[in-house]
């Protein structure tokens, strides 16, 4: 008997790794398709798996209508000559693209989830478009999954869809792999050279935007500092100065504090992790923060905004501590609170059989095979 046939689909190849760590096991069962925009994150896919049918559509991450069109009509053809069982997508535009082009294609099962939405923090006829294209997208599909509690309730409570949805176990859509998330032997000797003993490291790890809080948590720490010289902000990710910038005398702040340390993209941040004390996530939105499960499984305390799925994952005063969004005072209260040694430790002794406990790597895939199998 031929195996069902699943077509997996991102918006762009970086976000494919949402699914490569269960690519080996769903094989045993599906046939498996990969679907994105071309770029070179494929090499790497391609390596691994080489067994792996892909294929390529590109589509862009903002609204071009032209675009759009184009891969509409590229998608509705894919998916007509593949003739899949299934449709699961992820990531906003291959979620509007993929289940229409699906539903025209009729593909019996159309999945979506939604990792994060962008229309609670848009604002005029930005959002007025992004909620209609999340409620065709909605409209098109099956099933419809919310990647935590909080992205189920903002679909809900601002009209989105009234289709049922049902979050996969405690949320998160990719699980930790808690061997590889560990202080183990080859992460603690590169630690050496990244620790600066008696002093407090904060650590911020994504994207140097706006949008990820970038300007409140510098002005915070540098008021921080200046009261106390034995503090650290390490900030692992790289810059988009074309999409969301930082304010100028954020970036004059970073680049003129000896306190402050931008150290680009780290293909492997267990290092930082580990060589730090704390960790903040001052997002204005998230979906579920990988980023949080993963600080959080190297042992760290951490400041996260009271956003959806990093208020799911840090529970205030059990490991961590949860402050307003947009909230420089707030966040410095809280970076100061963790100047305290006991408190910070009381912490962080949560810190990793927490995460163990609701997002281990193997659990939550499991949530998703018994959510494929209710769907045939």
């Amino acid at each position: 008997m031929p195996k069902q046939k699943i077509i997996r689909a991102c918006t762009v190849p970086q976000s494919l790794g949402f699914v490569s760590g269960m690519l080996s096991d769903l094989q045993k069962k599906y046939e498996v398709i990969l679907l994105s925009s071309s770029g070179p994150e494929w090499e790497k896919v391609h390596k691994s798996h080489p067994d792996i049918k892909c294929i390529e559509v590109n589509m862009e991450r903002h609204i071009s209508p032209v675009k759009d069109i184009k891969s509409l009509w590229r998608l509705w053809h894919t998916f007509r000559r593949e003739k899949p069982q299934m449709v699961h997508s992820m990531t906003p535009k291959a979620g509007l693209l993929c289940m229409m082009a699906a539903w025209m294609a009729g593909v019996p099962v159309r999945v979506h989830t939604f990792t994060g939405l962008v229309f609670p923090t848009a604002t005029g006829v930005k959002k007025k478009i992004l909620m209609m294209t999340d409620r065709l997208t909605c409209a098109c599909a099956t099933h419809i999954i919310p990647e935590g509690e909080g992205v189920k309730k903002d679909l809900l409570s601002n009209g989105i869809t009234r289709k049922p949805m049902k979050v996969l176990g405690y949320g998160n859509c990719r699980g930790i792999d808690l061997e590889r998330f560990d202080k183990t032997q080859e992460v603690m000797e590169q630690v050496g050279r990244l620790r600066k003993e008696g002093v407090c490291t904060f650590i911020a790890v994504g994207r140097l935007v706006g949008d990820k809080g970038i300007n409140e948590l510098v002005e915070a720490f540098v008021r921080l500092n200046r009261e106390n010289s034995n503090t650290r902000l390490v900030l692992v990710g790289s810059y988009e100065a074309h999409l969301d910038p930082l304010k100028p005398e954020t970036l004059s702040l970073i680049k003129n504090n000896d306190a402050i340390e931008s150290v680009g993209s780290q293909g492997d941040v267990r290092p930082w992790f580990a060589a730090s004390d704390v960790a903040v996530l001052a997002s204005y939105r998230e979906g579920f923060p990988n980023v949080v499960i993963e600080a959080g499984a190297m042992g760290l305390p951490q400041i996260v905004t009271d956003i959806n799925g990093a208020n799911e994952i840090i529970i205030e005063g059990v490991n961590g501590t949860v402050v307003p969004s947009k909230d420089a005072n707030a966040l410095y209260d809280a970076m100061k609170r963790m100047l305290d040694a006991g408190y910070r430790n009381a912490l962080a002794k949560n810190a990793r059989k927490w995460i163990a406990s609701r997002y281990e790597q193997g659990f939550v895939h499991k949530c998703l095979y018994d959510f494929y199998d209710t769907c045939f």
